[in-house]
């Protein structure tokens, strides 16, 4: 990745750790750690970060052993947003966290599970992603004595809230958003994470570092599957010119090497321009601190008007090309099937959970016992669900 000396000195509109705005559950300070590192620590012991190894994005885990999992995705990921974060001074504990934590409530069988899930739950309120991270870590983990959740700091829990901007108010990007789930309404009343704002750069760097690293891999897991080629690539912005940069360098490079050495340059040139934006922004701003951050009208981090068109175009080739290609859309389909049985199952026979699901289900109905539910299949890896789905529903199989 190409950069240049490292800032010696944290950036003016850097998060710092000792202005941390603390834990919702008060704890005493390690001496050893600062709290964004001890937030990205309780992220890795996290039993959701292990399950990432078995849950897909596109490639259900048995379809083969090189195709990127939940794990190695946020690892990617954290890899990006800690190397632009050192760059631009700002605070790479915080931002490596962020990253490493994002995923954690995605469902079995990547974006198939969660619509299918989605849709299972639209009576009752639906299913997002996003949401169900931040019930991992509020509510869903259960490791420490004093609390549910992982008890990170106050700037973590903003910067995985607000993973797309500010959640309501005039400075909301996206249009026609759904009103700001549940679980993290109700947080808020205890725990106010100013949805208005927007987060830290920490956290808008791990949000785009997401979208460089899944750009990327989705190109190299589509081409080793032979869902497309590289010809096919070759006319698409953003990937084409760096493919025929490589092959008029190097005109008798095997197939491999073409694929790594061209990502490693599209890699390098989403971060550079990230990087080159991102700094556009902040001479423009000039934030004294990061409240200023918080309070500007528009995200500090961002491509270029130029790059962000071009990845658009190639995110349309890749939903044609791959997420819609005729082997990806079998698959798909079997797996949401797979998530509808197993959740109408359990809303309707509740004592087929596990014992300790099983008594809190029992003692729900409606709404109540569809969330536990949801909650359950979505910490299920893919081989996990698979293994479920045959112990409910075919009769040979021992329960």
């Amino acid at each position: 990745m190409d950069s240049t000396s490292p800032p010696t000195v944290p950036a003016a509109f850097a998060q710092l750790p000792q202005a941390s705005r603390g834990r919702l559950h008060d704890e005493p300070e390690s001496p050893t750690r600062t709290p964004f590192q001890r937030d990205r620590d309780r992220v890795i012991h996290s039993a959701a970060f292990r399950r990432l190894q078995y849950k897909t994005q596109v490639f259900v885990y048995h379809e083969g052993d090189y195709y990127r999992t939940r794990l190695t995705h946020s690892l990617e990921v954290a890899q990006i947003a800690r190397s632009i974060s050192r760059q631009l001074g700002l605070n790479e504990d915080l931002a490596e966290g962020l990253a490493l934590a994002h995923d954690l409530g995605h469902t079995c069988f990547g974006h198939a599970g969660e619509d299918a899930l989605d849709r299972a739950m639209a009576p009752f309120g639906g299913f997002d992603h996003n949401e169900q991270t931040f019930r991992v870590v509020t509510l869903l983990e259960r490791r420490y004595a004093q609390f549910d959740g992982l008890n990170l700091t106050w700037e973590s829990l903003e910067g995985l809230v607000k993973h797309n901007g500010p959640l309501t108010g005039p400075k909301v990007i996206r249009a026609g958003d759904k009103p700001v789930p549940l679980t993290i309404a109700e947080f808020c009343r205890r725990f106010d994470l100013e949805l208005t704002d927007f987060p830290s750069a920490e956290a808008q760097v791990a949000a785009l570092a997401d979208d460089i690293a899944y750009t990327n891999h989705d190109i190299d897991d589509g081409l080793r599957a032979e869902l497309f080629s590289v010809k096919d690539l070759l006319e698409v912005p953003l990937a084409g010119p760096v493919f025929h940069s490589v092959l008029k360098a190097h005109p008798e490079i095997e197939a491999s090497r073409l694929i790594h050495e061209s990502i490693r340059r599209m890699i390098n040139l989403m971060v550079n321009d990230l990087m080159a934006e991102t700094r556009r922004r902040l001479g423009d701003l000039a934030p004294k601190d990061v409240a200023e951050v918080r309070g500007a009208d528009l995200p500090v981090a961002a491509f270029s008007d130029k790059l962000a068109a071009d990845e658009r175009e190639l995110r349309r080739f890749l939903f044609a090309g791959m997420y819609r290609h005729y082997k990806v859309n079998r698959m798909t389909a079997k797996a949401k099937n797979l998530v509808r049985e197993v959740f109408e199952h359990y809303m309707a026979t509740p004592n087929c959970l596990p014992d300790d699901w099983r008594r809190r289900a029992e003692a729900l109905d409606g709404r109540a016992r569809a969330r536990l539910v949801a909650d359950y299949i979505a910490g299920m890896t893919d081989r996990y669900a698979l293994g479920e789905h045959e112990k409910l529903f075919d009769i040979s199989q021992r329960g």
